[in-house]
């Protein structure tokens, strides 16, 4: 059951106390912050470490210096995965109207990195500061021009889809073809096929595919290396992940963790 938090940006009566408010958390590999929601939008940015946003609609996987933004009142718990410097912004609604009121994986650039980090040295910002107002101005002008990655795995809502995707949730690196997974699942290949194009806007192999390298990701983060990734998320070589995460990426596996480690 989802637990609703107390908002930290309302007050008494629904007060807003500021337009954004600021935590900072740091966590080891493999804690989870249990299902809740709050009345807040949310800007979950990860400068180091891997985290994993789940909900009814799907999952996000966030990798280092990327954030995921969370619309307010949507039910969803956290992992992670390596050690994770977590930095949270907590914006009131509809102050950033152009963003999509569902959860998308973003790229952070330099600047809005520098914000962020700079936003977190203090607890609220509020229009009532003009040296605030500056800042919130400037966070909110970013925001507007971020660009989403594909780094989001949708859910299936029918029930025989779900069959089909749950022991591939357990075990990404399942090697069983589509015909063997349906006959189990009370509906045919072609109905599968079409159930996944129409609830995920993917093909079956597509989600399968982004549903493996989320995976190895969260593996990588966690420290195992990368043939060891790739072999236990399903790939065929490790040259097939690393030609996969550099075409999602921008960078082989290698290079994206080096510049992680690289930044302060």
């Amino acid at each position: 059951m989802s637990h609703r938090c107390h908002s930290i940006l309302f007050g008494p009566g629904g007060r807003a106390l500021a337009q954004i408010a600021s935590v900072s958390a740091d966590f080891k590999d493999g804690q989870v912050i249990p299902e809740h929601s709050h009345p807040e939008d949310q800007l979950l940015f990860a400068s180091k470490g891997v985290m994993t946003v789940r909900t009814k609609q799907g999952v996000w996987v966030v990798p280092p210096l990327r954030a995921v933004w969370i619309p307010s009142n949507t039910s969803h718990f956290v992992a992670t995965s390596g050690s994770v410097s977590m930095r949270t912004l907590y914006l009131l609604p509809r102050l950033c109207r152009t963003l999509p009121r569902k959860c998308f994986v973003m790229n952070v650039s330099s600047l809005l990195k520098e914000l962020i980090l700079h936003a977190c040295k203090f607890s609220r910002l509020s229009k009532n500061s003009s040296l605030e107002r500056r800042i919130v101005g400037i966070i909110v002008d970013q925001l507007k021009a971020v660009e989403s990655i594909p780094l989001q795995l949708p859910h299936p809502c029918d029930s025989r889809a779900m069959r089909v995707a749950k022991p591939l949730f357990s075990n990404p690196g399942d090697s069983r073809t589509l015909a063997e997974l349906c006959k189990q699942c009370g509906a045919s290949k072609r109905t599968i096929q079409r159930l996944f194009l129409e609830e995920t806007k993917m093909t079956f192999g597509k989600w399968r595919q982004q549903l493996r390298l989320l995976h190895a990701m969260q593996l990588l983060a966690s420290g195992q290396k990368v043939t060891a990734a790739a072999l236990d998320a399903g790939y065929d070589s490790p040259s097939a992940f690393i030609s996969m995460f550099r075409k999602q990426l921008g960078a082989t596996p290698a290079r994206y963790f080096q510049a992680e480690a690289a930044m302060p």
